[in-house]
C-alpha cells in the first residue's frame, strides 16, 4: 500500500500556516521583550494595509488612465507592466488585471486562503481574509457589494468574481471617473482607493 502523496495545495496550505505562525511567534517575542508594542504592529499593519501598498497600486492605474499603450500591456502581462514603474515582488510574481468598464464590473477574492497581490494593494485587509467574504462573494456578489459595501452595482452591469491563487493573483483596474480629463497623473492617483483595486468599492471624485 502506497503512502497519499501531498498535493501542491496542501503543501502551499502549510508552507503559509508556518509562515502565520512564526510571525506571530516572532510579534509576541518583540511585544514581550519590550522591543515593539501592540500599537505599533497594528499601525505598521495599517501603513502597509491602508497607504503603502495601495498608493503604488493607484500609481500604476493612473499611468492606465493616461497612456493607453501602457494599459494595453497591463492588461496583457499586469507583472512586466507594473515591473516598468519598479513595482513588483513577494506575491506578485503573477498577477492579472481585469478592467471594468461601462457593462462589466470585477471583484476579487481568495476562496482558499487569502491570496492578494501585496505589490499593488499594500496587505489584504482583515475582511477579505474573513470566511464570510471568501463564501459570499462568489455566491452573491451583488448582495455583498451592496449590503457589506454599500456599494450596488446596477442590474444591467454583469459582475465577474475572480479567484485568486497563490500562482496567479487577480486585482482590478477601475473606471476612470467622469470629468477628470484635465488632471494629470499625481491627482488621478490620489482618486483611487484600495477598495477600487479590490472592486468592493468606488474611486474617489474629483
Amino acid at each position: 500500500m502506497t503512502s497519499p502523496t501531498n498535493s501542491p495545495t496542501d503543501t502551499r496550505l502549510r508552507t503559509q500556516e508556518e509562515i502565520t505562525a512564526r510571525v506571530k511567534a516572532l510579534e509576541s517575542m518583540l511585544i514581550e521583550k519590550g522591543i515593539m508594542t501592540t500599537e505599533a504592529v497594528d499601525r505598521l499593519a495599517e501603513i502597509y494595509e491602508n497607504e503603502v501598498g495601495p498608493q503604488l497600486g493607484a500609481q500604476v492605474v493612473a499611468r492606465a488612465w493616461t497612456d493607453p499603450e501602457f494599459k494595453e500591456r497591463l492588461l496583457a502581462d499586469a507583472s512586466a507592466a507594473c515591473a516598468e514603474l519598479g513595482i513588483g515582488g513577494l506575491q506578485g510574481e503573477e498577477m492579472v488585471v481585469v478592467e471594468n468598464t461601462d457593462t462589466v464590473h470585477n471583484a476579487i477574492v481568495c476562496t482558499l486562503c487569502s491570496c492578494y497581490p501585496w505589490p499593488v494593494l499594500g496587505l489584504p485587509p482583515n475582511w477579505y481574509k474573513a470566511p464570510a467574504y471568501r463564501a459570499r462573494i462568489v455566491r452573491e456578489p451583488r448582495k455583498v457589494l451592496a449590503e457589506d459595501f454599500g456599494f450596488p452595482i446596477p442590474d444591467d452591469v454583469e459582475v465577474r468574481v475572480w479567484d485568486s491563487s497563490s500562482e496567479l493573483r487577480y486585482w482590478v483596474l477601475p473606471q476612470r471617473p467622469a470629468g477628470t480629463e484635465d488632471l494629470g497623473a499625481f491627482e488621478l492617483a490620489a482618486l483611487v482607493t484600495r477598495d477600487s483595486m479590490i472592486g468592493v468599492g468606488p474611486v474617489g471624485t474629483p
